[in-house]
């Protein structure tokens, strides 16, 4: 295992942080038996190869030696690796979803961005950390945007067509004997829909496997395998609907709105909107160990809202409904989630004029502004003001602090 590491001139190859040198000895350390350095390392890599969700040179280049470790029955944490693969492949699961990874607009985008790679000076490798320069970035940099947009696309499509050859090794992995494994193998295998013929069926075997009487499996893997399902265009079978787990029913309606979308059956869409307007997943009164899924790490109300768009337009005055009833009770990424939504339901036509006062909002955008100004968890991250949502709420021409919100909806005019 990992013969051929030391062949490959790394030092030409770029990361988040300049010269990927240091890679080889991150990848070897996820080998030791000593969990701290294993952890250390996997951290280093998320690092430098997957820093802030972006791929790098350097990231297309580890991934065979992670799909051989993947592939070794010694290798420690196996779950590890396959998470660090998925998110090479796709980045943070919740920029594609609810649809999946869109492969043939990476294809699309990514013309032209080979050679454009190829004429990249090697990254900066001194000593001098006061003059460090990262001549690869100058490079890019004096790009015009498009060719940029293309050569980042390249290097992201790499580092995806890289994972999907580890395809037929993660099938067999949702047979292995950890459900941790089977779980996070079900939820790679979701990003690749060029696969998806071979995929769909080795899912419903392993679903058939799992919930079998007496089978040894959690609720969240087989949930996770429906969800894939879906997303690679099965929808999973109606009956999940009836399922007395709730964390089935909803991974059943996750996977047939996917593949549905307008023509989803009423059973599905009650299931659907009851998610997207909880307020937390701990209303599903199922433990979070039994019923957790990878999927927008975890959260599975924060899904269901983005899976509402797929419902259309039957359906969106519910849809807003539902996100207004969750949206008090939520903060930080789950925040964002709901806000992002719920924003692209008030305002179809984009932002409001400048000076818009609130009774001359429509009713959508009022209700919304409401209650952001009564609410304050959608505002915070960990007990502090986030930025992330203050900069959204902004970009449509609402009041970006709770206080101005405040002060705004308590102004008629």
């Amino acid at each position: 295992m990992l013969d051929g590491l030391d062949d490959i001139d790394w030092a030409r190859l770029g990361h988040a942080y300049g010269a990927a040198d240091d890679v080889p000895g991150q990848l070897r350390a996820l080998l030791s038996p000593d969990p701290a350095t294993r952890d250390e390392a996997l951290g280093d890599l998320y690092t430098n190869v997957f820093h802030q969700g972006n791929r790098f040179e350097a990231s297309a280049y580890a991934v065979p030696f992670l799909l051989e470790m993947l592939a070794d029955a010694a290798t420690p944490d196996p779950a590890a690796v396959l998470g660090l693969l998925s998110a090479l492949a796709i980045g943070f699961d919740e920029g594609v979803l609810p649809d999946g990874f869109p492969v043939a607009e990476y294809r699309r985008a990514a013309e032209g961005g080979r050679e454009l790679l190829a004429a990249k000076p090697p990254p900066w490798t001194g000593t001098d950390e006061s003059e460090k320069e990262y001549v690869e970035y100058t490079y890019v940099e004096s790009l015009s945007a498009a060719d940029q947009g293309r050569l980042w696309a390249y290097v992201e499509l790499a580092s995806y067509d890289a994972v999907r050859a580890g395809v037929p090794l993660f099938r067999t992995l949702l047979t292995h004997a950890d459900p941790g494994v089977r779980t996070v193998a079900a939820y790679a295998l979701a990003w690749f829909p060029e696969e998806a013929e071979g995929s769909v069926s080795a899912l419903a075997e392993a679903i058939d496997a799992v919930a079998a009487p007496g089978a040894e499996s959690t609720s969240g893997e087989v949930a996770t395998m429906l969800v894939a399902s879906g997303l690679l265009g099965s929808a999973p079978d109606i009956r999940w609907l009836a399922d007395p787990r709730p964390v089935l029913r909803w991974a059943a309606a996750i996977g047939r709105v996917r593949v549905l979308c307008a023509a989803a059956d009423p059973a599905t869409v009650e299931e659907l909107l009851s998610w997207a307007s909880a307020p937390s997943d701990d209303a599903a009164n199922e433990p979070v160990e039994g019923g957790w899924v990878p999927f927008l790490d975890g959260d599975r109300g924060g899904f269901a809202g983005l899976a509402l768009r797929q419902l259309g337009p039957e359906h969106s005055d519910r849809a807003f409904d539902a996100l207004l009833d969750r949206l008090p009770t939520v903060s930080g990424d789950r925040s964002l989630t709901v806000l992002g939504v719920a924003l692209r339901l008030a305002f179809p036509d984009g932002p409001a004029a400048a000076g818009t006062p609130v009774a001359a909002l429509p009713p959508r955008q009022r209700r919304l502004a409401e209650v952001l100004g009564r609410a304050t968890d959608p505002w915070l991250i960990d007990g502090q003001e986030f930025g992330n949502v203050a900069m959204l709420v902004g970009e449509y021409g609402l009041p970006d602090s709770r206080e101005t919100m405040l002060a705004y909806v308590g102004r008629p005019s």
